[in-house]
């Protein structure tokens, strides 16, 4: 497993058949690493994320592999303490291994989707991915509605409404929602799907914004929270 390099700036990108989407150049997605107070976390990604610069700001430290060039068997080799599935162009079905890693690890280990993460989330779980009905949302800043009586809130600090970047074409359609094992946490006033968690495994979660992006001013806080719910698991023993 080579680790991915880091690269130039990240450029906005229109995929035809998808996802708006940051994507950085030749640099794909990938499995990452880091260390925290001696624990190793792995990442599942789907294409360069700049929000780690947020993970290196709460001390944590790590690397990243294409995630075509990994496989679930060595995530579980990783043993990490948490898994980041990131935005990326395309449909879930263009993820590489992230559906099965939300499958199979998603109960075992906090798991946070972001973007196309929150769709892999979905698709998982039953639910079905569709074109947004308010058409390409690129780098558009939207107002989002949450739960607030949910515990182990990804929100918990934050606004009601708070504001969001969002990069994407695609959404969770609501009337296909798998509500039998998600449960909807954060929404827009016109009624998509911003946030979702599972309702038995309540570390798996996702967003349908970035929380990375200077136009999500709470994006920082998110993360924050993710890395308290992931401090708060135990270590999974994934090897056998």
């Amino acid at each position: 497993m080579e680790a991915v390099k880091k690269g130039d700036l990240t450029d906005a990108i229109q995929n035809e058949e998808g996802n708006t989407c940051i994507e950085s150049g030749e640099v794909a997605a990938g499995v990452g690493r880091f260390r925290r107070s001696d624990r190793s976390v792995g990442f599942v990604v789907s294409f360069r994320y700049e929000g780690g610069e947020y993970l290196g700001e709460f001390g944590v430290h790590f690397e990243t592999y294409r995630n075509d060039e990994i496989t679930v068997d060595d995530i579980k080799r990783i043993n990490p303490r948490g898994i980041l599935i990131s935005p990326g162009p395309g449909t879930p079905q263009d993820s590489g291994i992230s559906l099965q890693t939300v499958f199979e690890l998603g109960p075992s280990i906090p798991l946070f989707g972001v973007c196309m993460g929150l769709q892999c989330i979905g698709e998982a779980f039953g639910g079905k991915i569709v074109r947004a009905p308010s058409g390409v949302m690129h780098g558009k800043s939207s107002l989002v509605y949450y739960d607030e009586s949910l515990d182990d809130n990804l929100f918990h600090g934050l606004p009601n409404p708070f504001t969001v970047c969002r990069y994407h074409s695609l959404v969770i359609e609501k009337e296909s929602f798998p509500s039998d094992s998600l449960e909807i946490t954060a929404w827009t006033a016109d009624g998509l799907i911003m946030a979702a968690r599972h309702k038995e495994y309540r570390h798996i979660l996702g967003v349908q914004f970035h929380p990375e992006s200077i136009m999500t001013p709470e994006g920082k806080t998110m993360v924050g929270n993710f890395i308290k719910l992931m401090d708060k698991s135990k270590l999974p023993n994934l090897v056998s």
